[in-house]
């Protein structure tokens, strides 16, 4: 038996019969930055949900990440018995198509669908053997026959490629750790909650099973960075607790960046994220008109500024559309979020998806928009509800509004995390423990590959505010590490041209970069 596990095909960010050009493939410049220019963050993120499957079944496995349509094509000559295809609700038309691709170039191919579109009511239009909803690796060893129950591993992945900032490319490859999967807390909004039925799937159950995948990533890529995929890191503090036990006894400078409510930070305190080595943090603030069970009593705006005080980037998302929303208070709600002053702004529209309450809630009263093409249902473009005070069109121009309004006040994203860095170098207090002191050291090193950008950025700040910013950020970077070397001039000129070049090709309409296919094989 061979499978096959595959990511829907590209070109991504497009409009054409499969997609809408506002569902870019880019995490940051699709959903953070996408408003800010040239200063906006580009990276792409490998499925790796294709891999945890992959590293679990027995079959020969190959995985294809992005292809294109021949590429997929392609590949279907080479014999498969199955073939999965994973994708998102705005994807259902590329899922389909590939199907049917299936169903010509493999016809013998058994079809297995998964991910968060599975949740669609017009699916089964889609030809299939099977749908996974929830948790995939066992579900895809008892479709084989295997026994589903024998323990996961976890696979050995790195995290993102394709970065760009300032168009300059840069390596700083991270490794992936999924601890486990979906989320108790249940909000009324939040699709992944809802996949896994609003429970807690643990992977790595303890503070020892993580550190010995962090251990198994260095050695195998080199990486002491992980990006930590799971909805709520904290909520589970024994394991982190122990995590970091282990981490100080073995001197490892591992760092991470995490998902975790404001009631579980304030459980932990900062302190203890600083010496766990978490260097940036998602927090849901998501509104302060509806105030959500996880950040009742929590001073956000003290909370971020704390985070930022110690070094750690923070990106906070809001949600736009509420039903409470009018065309007075949401300006409220954007304006509050842009107040807490983090580095990162995720805005996003309310997107009632199949599986949540708030879509069931919707649906059952007519308010989800029929017509509404599944391309759209991705919540950086238009509404597909019926909202009381704004139409589809309105929603469109507001969300663009709100990420200007983000840009225009706080200036670049890019610099905001300059900052960040260089005020947790300055607040840590390394004091007699040298495995503090090699946290300290660590961001006196991220804060230094900062420093060739920041001269760069002044030439593209676009208002009174970006510039003021730039240069209080350049005066505290003199004040705490001293001239700049001629090191970090000859590199300032190569962000200057990479910059220019990039700010010509965004002014030119060509600002949608595509990832690369990626082809990995499991035991073939």
């Amino acid at each position: 038996m061979k499978v096959l596990l595959a990511s829907v095909f590209g070109p991504y960010g497009v409009d054409d019969e499969y997609g809408q050009a506002s569902c870019r493939m880019e995490f940051f410049h699709n959903q953070v930055t996408r408003e800010q220019g040239v200063f906006s963050m580009r990276f792409f993120h490998e499925s790796f949900g294709l891999h945890f499957l992959a590293e679990n079944i027995s079959p020969p496995t190959t995985v294809l990440d992005f292809p294109s349509e021949a590429r997929f094509a392609q590949e279907l000559g080479n014999g498969y018995d199955v073939v999965g295809i994973s994708f998102i609700v705005p994807n259902f038309l590329r899922a389909k198509r590939m199907a049917e691709l299936v169903q010509r170039h493999a016809p013998h191919a058994r079809i297995v669908l998964g991910g968060h579109g599975t949740p669609l009511p017009e699916v089964d239009e889609i030809p299939n053997d099977g749908v996974c909803r929830g948790e995939g690796v066992r579900w895809l060893r008892a479709f084989l026959g295997e026994d589903p129950k024998r323990p996961i591993r976890h696979p050995i992945l790195s995290d993102s490629f394709g970065g760009r900032i300032l168009g300059v490319p840069v390596v700083d490859r991270a490794g992936h750790l999924t601890p486990g999967l979906g989320c108790p807390n249940a909000c009324f909004f939040c699709l992944t909650s809802s996949f896994f039925d609003h429970k807690y799937i643990p992977y790595l159950e303890t503070g020892q099973e993580m550190f010995d995948v962090c251990e198994a990533i260095e050695n195998a890529l080199g990486f002491r960075k992980f990006y930590v995929m799971d909805e709520n890191f904290l909520a589970h503090p024994e394991r982190a607790y122990e995590l970091a036990d282990l981490m100080e006894k073995h001197g490892k400078n591992y760092r991470f960046s995490v998902f975790s409510s404001a009631e579980n930070i304030a459980r932990v305190g900062v302190d203890f994220l600083v010496r766990l080595g978490v260097i940036s943090l998602w927090l849901g603030v998501e509104s302060k008109i509806e105030t959500f069970k996880k950040n009742r009593g929590i001073d956000l705006a003290g909370l971020v500024r704390d985070l930022r005080h110690h070094g750690i980037l923070v990106l906070t998302s809001g949600i736009l559309f509420l039903d409470q929303h009018d065309r007075q208070n949401i300006w409220d709600d954007i304006r509050f979020m842009v107040g807490l002053e983090p580095d990162l702004i995720q805005f996003m529209q309310l997107g009632p998806a199949p599986f949540t309450p708030i879509y069931r809630r919707f649906k059952a009263s007519g308010r989800i928009m029929e017509n509404a093409p599944y391309a759209g249902w991705h919540g950086q473009g238009r509404i597909w509800f019926r909202h009381p005070e704004f139409s589809p069109e309105e929603s469109e121009r507001l969300l663009t509004e709100a990420f200007r309004y983000e840009y225009d006040t706080l200036g670049p994203s890019l610099v905001r995390m300059s900052e960040t860095l260089v005020r947790g170098y300055r607040t840590l207090n390394t004091g007699v423990n040298g495995y503090m002191a090699r946290r300290r050291e660590s961001l006196r090193r991220r804060a230094a590959k900062f420093r060739p950008f920041l001269a760069v950025a002044r030439h593209y700040a676009h208002n009174d505010n970006a510039h003021a910013l730039i240069e209080r950020v350049t005066a505290e970077y003199q004040d705490a590490f001293g001239p700049v070397t001629l090191k970090q001039r000859a590199q300032t000129q190569v962000v200057r041209a990479h910059a220019a070049r990039e700010a010509r090709r965004a002014a030119a309409g060509h600002n949608n970069y595509q990832p690369h296919t990626i082809t990995t094989r499991y035991r073939t």
